[in-house]
């Protein structure tokens, strides 16, 4: 699951085989796509323990089956620079070096919640980190894991539900992230007390998500989808933004300290993004455990 981030600066406006992947010391189960003999060469080591999925298990959970639909259909666009996902190759490489400023990835355990087609997954993966990266669309997720074999850079994918996993593996991993997830998910105080639960005391857990107000359904919805067409309509439900204090009110009831916060534009003039202050519409938070 996925949000775009679609932010004008305030003078332009004008009044967006299954298998299953579980790692326990050196034993992989990898949830992946069917490779090419090619491929499957490659893979060969960390295909050699693998269970099947139920991927009816994971239904009834905290998802909207319909925004699950809504990306699964764009899945195969995930790795094109060019495509729907255009906003999230080109901020990646911002909101990874924020990420690592605070929580020093390089030799950390890592989970990805949401990762869709692992475009952030990877890049922690690429500067040093073990990541897990963790989301209920089997079609992204098959896309991300052959990205992943293709490219070299290990990452480890599972179809499942972030409270399951919490449940199975509490306090277990250093750093949690949530990126572009919140606001297309039923309840996102389930999923931020399901992300303090896995990580360890004194780890970091990071959120991103879209602020609730008229600029934000201005620029996020009406500019990005409807004006520009940068993202297919219906992508956003402005009932499901989320403001600030809100974000900070779920963190703070599950024991979560905010760091940091950051807002997150892009001035389609000069087709620059930018991390600042302004967290009228996208923005990022930092939090730490409480040990």
């Amino acid at each position: 699951m996925l949000g775009f981030f679609f932010v004008l600066p305030p003078k332009v406006l004008p009044a967006a085989r299954q298998t299953r992947h579980i790692r326990r010391g050196t034993v992989f189960l990898v949830k992946l796509p069917q490779p090419s003999h090619q491929t499957a060469a490659r893979a060969a080591p960390t295909m050699s323990h693998s269970t099947t999925l139920n991927a009816s298990s994971q239904t009834g959970r905290n998802a909207d089956l319909k925004e699950i639909d809504k990306f699964s259909e764009l899945a195969h666009r995930w790795w094109d620079p060019n495509s729907e996902f255009k906003p999230l190759h080109d901020l990646n490489p911002l909101r990874l070096g924020w990420i690592d400023g605070i929580a020093h990835l390089s030799g950390k355990q890592v989970i990805d919640v949401g990762c869709g087609g692992g475009i952030l997954s990877e890049s922690m993966a690429r500067i040093g980190a073990t990541v897990r990266g963790i989301d209920l669309s089997s079609k992204a997720l098959k896309v991300a894991d052959l990205h992943s074999l293709e490219s070299g850079v290990p990452v480890t994918y599972e179809e499942i539900a972030v409270e399951d996993l919490a449940a199975r593996a509490p306090a277990s991993v250093d750093v949690v992230t949530c990126m572009e997830m919140l606001e297309h998910v039923p309840d996102p105080q389930s999923i931020v007390r399901a992300c303090m639960t896995l990580v360890k005391p004194g780890g970091h857990v990071f959120f991103s998500t879209i602020n609730r107000n008229l600029k934000a359904y201005l620029l996020a919805i009406v500019g990005a989808e409807y004006v520009l067409n940068m993202l297919p309509r219906g992508t956003h439900d402005y009932q499901k933004f989320i403001t600030p204090s809100e974000m900070a009110r779920f963190a703070r009831n599950v024991g979560l300290e905010m760091v940091e916060m950051r807002g997150m534009t892009y001035n389609p003039l000069t087709q620059v993004y930018s991390l600042g202050r302004d967290t009228d519409v996208n923005y990022m938070m930092a939090f730490r455990k409480v040990a």
